[in-house]
């Protein structure tokens, strides 16, 4: 069985061991040093990137360096776990000493090749099997341009084959009756310190993903029907989302055409998912375990024996990436498509073809956890302020992706069939100056249905207080939304968080018109109340003190004070 915990420790003790043998070689291989050079003048002609050459080179030797852990890792789960017969890498019990043979054959017959050589001989066969082989694809994986020496390679097998002294046992045993593929999201979430400070990443709990389709994907279905309905997530992550879609969808087949063989099923679900992460390894890992939950749904135990599933998933920017769609006239339901062309670079990890295909069309759902963290490089946040009116200040991603969210989903024609979008994101655009113009400019142009303040809840792994919005991409309808406003915030951690006892109070409350408890309060808001910037969500009557304070102030502090807070930035001009 898979020891997350010792899983995850001892791989990043490995990336930091290959992180290091990757800047070596950079230094030393000219291939190497010539592609890095070539790959990163590209992306800053493009303002991809306003970084300096080594600041970028070390983030991407950083990618390739995860690009090697997580080939091996997706070879020793289909190895432990049947999935292929040979033994490629390790294994449990006689396993082991097959994958030692087999690579002992491969050395007689190419004496002078290295670790590294054999390893990319494994990745070459794992790609050769149906479904698997893009995760390998010799263009857009970095191991095939970026490689490990041949001692790194050596060590890296060697630890996958290391036994517990004790038991005899081998120390990493990804075998699991139930192929859960959980574990890659502590990875996803963990394994990188420099990609989870660049990207931010983090997992979305099983609950709150659960509680985000309940209120997008349920009513979807019931109002586009089954037949073509299409969900993305465009900050998939390690694919939570997806993957509560992809076995909601299946469910859903399952019960209209019981007769229908397993595998048509099956690839009628993935055709309804669709996810885009700016992070490599964060779209592999989510294209692993969707591919791992197609087989076991088809009921396939060997790689081989299964069919070519199309897995709709792609590593780029959703927010420069793709189709941008035009200004649209809610109240009539006409569009005014941009005049504006495809963004045209790609790194070497991003199919640009498959980014503009799942990001050149609208969707009936949109839902995510986008990236809650502040645009650090300057040529990057550029290029979004020059494309997202929101962006305001020292914006956080969060608002672009707002933005951007409601422009992937299908808008309304008129009222009618205007597709759902389902955020969890920070909510420091409710408060902070640079949330002024997607508070007041553009959520006052869609149809926000709720606003839920989960700043109280215990969300594992969100220390950022956070903010669920429910919208439809068509004209307000109503004058009110729904909000849950929050009173008192978790007093301990919750043995299930699930349970705690605000995120109960939410889910109990939310389809309560008017209802108070000691957690959070639920009331229908006027709309307008959401057009001015900031929102104020205290529950509990702490809304009617704020109504009543400034409908009897003298003055306000914006008349006696033109700043406050922080208006001193050390080291500019």
């Amino acid at each position: 069985m898979i020891d997350r915990k010792a899983l995850l420790a001892d791989l990043r003790r490995q990336l930091k061991r290959l992180e290091q043998d990757l800047a070596e070689r950079a230094e030393t291989v000219p291939e190497m040093t010539s592609i890095l050079q070539e790959e990163y003048r590209a992306a800053r002609d493009a303002e991809r990137t306003g970084d300096t050459f080594l600041i970028w080179r070390a983030g991407a030797l950083s990618q390739a360096a995860v690009a090697w852990l997580l080939g091996c890792v997706f070879v020793r789960f289909a190895e432990d776990n049947g999935l292929v017969d040979a033994a490629l890498i390790a294994g449990p019990g006689e396993r082991n000493a097959r994958a030692e043979d087999r690579q002992t054959l491969y050395f007689r017959a190419r004496p002078t090749d290295s670790d590294r050589d054999y390893l990319l001989d494994v990745f070459a066969e794992a790609a050769r099997l149906p479904g698997i082989g893009r995760l390998y694809d010799r263009v857009h994986n970095p191991v095939w341009r970026y490689g490990i020496s041949g001692d790194a390679a050596r060590d890296l097998v060697a630890f996958w084959r290391a036994v517990d002294p004790d038991s005899g046992a081998l120390r990493h045993d990804f075998t699991d009756p139930e192929w859960d593929t959980r574990f890659l999201g502590d990875l996803y979430q963990d394994l990188s310190d420099e990609a989870k400070k660049r990207f931010a990443l983090l997992q979305t709990p099983e609950f709150v993903e659960e509680f985000i389709l309940d209120r997008t994907l349920t009513p979807a279905l019931d109002e586009f029907g089954l037949a073509g309905i299409r969900l993305i997530d465009p900050a998939c992550g390690s694919g939570h989302f997806l993957l509560g879609a992809f076995a909601r969808l299946l469910r859903a087949w399952f019960n209209r055409e019981p007769g229908t063989p397993e595998r048509v099923l099956v690839q009628r679900a993935l055709d309804g998912v669709y996810g885009v992460d700016i992070n490599p390894f964060a779209a592999a890992i989510a294209q692993f375990r969707l591919l791992v939950a197609a087989l076991r749904a088809s009921r396939v135990e060997r790689l081989q024996d299964a069919p070519n599933f199309q897995i709709h998933l792609a590593a780029g920017d959703s927010l420069l990436h793709g189709r941008r769609f035009g200004e649209l006239d809610l109240g009539s339901g006409a569009e005014q498509i941009a005049d504006q062309q495809e963004f045209g670079h790609a790194f070497l990890a991003e199919d640009l073809d498959e980014l503009n295909r799942i990001l050149g069309q609208r969707y009936h759902v949109v839902v995510g956890n986008p990236p809650y963290v502040m645009v650090t490089d300057k040529a990057v946040s550029r290029l979004y302020r020059d494309r997202y009116a929101t962006c305001h200040r020292r914006y956080s991603l969060a608002v672009p992706f707002a933005e951007r969210s409601f422009e992937l989903t299908l808008p309304g024609n008129g009222y009618d069939f205007a597709g759902y979008v389902g955020l969890i994101t920070a909510n420091s655009f409710m408060k902070r100056e640079f949330g002024k113009k997607l508070v007041e400019s553009f959520l006052p142009n869609v149809d926000l249905t709720h606003v839920i303040d989960a700043s109280g809840a215990h969300i594992p792994g969100h220390g950022t207080p956070t903010v669920i919005l429910f919208g439809r991409h068509r004209a307000p309808v109503g004058d009110v939304i729904r909000t849950v406003m929050g009173i008192r915030g978790e007093p301990a951690t919750p043995d299930n968080s699930a349970k705690g006892h605000v995120w109960s109070a939410i889910v109990e409350q939310v389809d309560l018109e008017r209802s108070e408890s000691d957690w959070v309060s639920s009331e229908d808001l006027t709309r307008s109340m959401f057009s001015i910037h900031p929102w104020s969500l205290g529950g509990g009557g702490a809304r009617q003190l704020q109504d009543n304070l400034e409908k009897t102030h003298a003055e306000t502090l914006g008349q006696v004070s033109t700043e406050i807070g922080r208006t001193t930035h050390t080291g500019e001009d």
